[in-house]
């Protein structure tokens, strides 16, 4: 980048990165920021508490190096089924060859198999279909006992331990969290993690069982439901609306539904999050050539842009930063996508009225959807959203207004949560409890970092304190001739 960030230039869409090998020290994790990061991926499925540990202790770190509030997801496995111990380690299927499942967690046999959820044998039944390599094999049941299940294969391929199962349209009883699950959302609760999200939810209920034990250690991280089963889409409204945030999973959900309606399914999920005014990420596979190229294919550098056009808030980097060959030039490309594809959106603003939310008062709401409509008109240089908890920033970048916008806090958990809002760029503050000293501040610094000039026009979205918990001063303010800070 050609300045620290915040940076006026940079993308509105928030970019996601997953922390693993590729990544795995701070002066890389440095590195990805500058070129764009702003959510860190804790992903729970590889490594145990102490190897999380590490991680946040890295982030930490560079969190001081580059002066940036990047925060963390901690994405919390849940109830992922895999193959146990094969006897053949890479075993060939061909399609017609009949292999079996059993009970337990190792394969004696070479046509055996195995997985870690004890009851697939119990709710599995002849004519469902079993998916295998995230859906690369499919197997077909053939025949059942009490302790097998006969498969023909259906697609070939070479399956290894550990891999991925899933069984599209089998109702299962496994429980949306494992005992590993709650453990490390409680860890992830005591180290104030920014966001928790949960795998393979099915039901509201999924939801608030995780809110529920965040809110008895007293977190206030958002909890982001990830997408991936058809029982989502299902009761999807029911969920957007539990959850804080969705997470458009498209890897298992590409398996668990038919290949050919996942992009559907990936529109309707945005723009039920887009309703109701819930941040979305879209993930799994977006620049997926670059684990070995230094350049994706023109379909992923497509698949990244109508993300963005269809109203994306954040995209996330998988195996591309956590063991790819180029993770800081995968995520300079996705940010160069994110920039170019956002000029269109500059030519269609949103407009039309001031949308309520409960996560603000309506006051709230009323006088930031006029600053937005202020700041263009105007055409301002900056729009400065003054919050305590982010909630107004929240709303703020459901406007998706393309001045930029400083979200300003003095609260360093409030800013790290400002990294999933489209459009928002945390900043940190003194106080904003006065608004002139406020204002003050935030001209002296666009001037120090030359983002600001004589004459240019600023937006203030604060309060004066009269009615509590309410933003219900909108300042305009121009850049005065009276130098703030002294020529260095």
């Amino acid at each position: 980048m050609d300045a620290p960030r915040p940076n006026l230039n940079e993308a509105r869409t928030k970019i996601v990165a997953t922390v693993g090998p590729a990544c795995n020290s701070v002066e890389k994790l440095v590195e990805l920021v500058e070129h764009g990061v702003d959510i860190f991926r804790i992903n729970t499925g590889h490594g145990k508490i102490p190897d999380f540990e590490k991680v946040l202790d890295m982030v930490r770190q560079v969190r001081v190096i580059t002066n940036f509030p990047v925060a963390v997801l901690l994405d919390l496995s849940g109830p992922k089924i895999r193959l146990g111990q094969l006897a053949v380690e890479a075993l060939e299927l061909e399609v017609g060859d009949v292999v079996e499942f059993v009970r337990g967690s190792v394969s004696e046999l070479p046509h055996q198999l195995c997985c870690s959820y004890g009851k697939l044998l119990d709710e599995v039944k002849v004519g469902d279909r079993i998916m295998l390599a995230d859906g690369i094999i499919s197997l077909l049941v053939t025949s059942k006992t009490k302790d097998t299940a006969g498969c023909k294969v259906l697609t070939a391929g070479t399956v290894r331990s550990r891999q991925g199962v899933n069984l599209p349209g089998v109702t299962l009883s496994v429980s949306s969290m494992r005992p590993e699950d709650i453990e490390n959302a409680m860890w992830g609760a005591r180290n104030e993690i920014d966001f928790i999200s949960l795998s393979f939810v099915r039901t509201p209920q999924d939801v608030l069982s995780l809110k529920d034990l965040l809110a008895s250690l007293d977190s206030t991280a958002l909890v982001i439901a990830k997408i991936e089963k058809r029982e989502a889409l299902e009761c999807l409204e029911a969920i957007v609306e539990a959850s804080d945030g969705i997470m458009v999973a498209r890897g298992d959900l590409g398996v668990e539904i038919d290949v050919a309606e996942t992009p559907v399914a990936q529109k309707r999920i945005i723009q039920v999050c887009k309703d109701r005014m819930k941040p979305v990420i879209v993930a799994t596979q977006m620049l997926e050539s670059m684990h070995e190229n230094s350049r994706p294919t023109r379909a992923e550098a497509s698949d990244v842009a109508n993300a963005i056009l269809d109203g994306a808030d954040a995209c996330m980097l998988s195996g591309e930063t956590a063991i790819g060959k180029y993770p800081v030039l995968a995520v300079d490309t996705m940010d160069r996508i994110m920039l170019h594809t956002e000029q269109l959106l500059k030519d269609s603003p949103p407009g039309g009225r001031a949308r309520k939310s409960d996560r603000v008062h309506p006051i709230t709401s009323a006088v930031t959807h006029s600053a937005a409509n202020i700041a263009e008109a105007i055409n301002a240089k900056l729009v400065v959203v003054a919050s305590r908890s982010g909630g107004t920033a929240w709303v703020k970048a459901k406007q998706r207004n393309f001045v930029p916008t400083l979200g300003v806090s003095s609260n360093l958990a409030t800013l790290r949560r400002m990294c999933l809002f489209w459009g928002i760029m945390p900043h940190l503050v003194e106080s904003f409890e006065d608004p002139r000293k406020l204002i003050e501040e935030v001209i002296q610094w666009g001037r120090a970092q030359h983002f600001l000039n004589v004459g240019d026009h600023v937006v203030f979205v604060t309060g004066t304190g009269v009615i509590n918990n309410t933003h219900n001063l909108l300042v305009v303010h121009e850049v005065s001739g009276d130098p703030l800070v002294k020529d260095a």
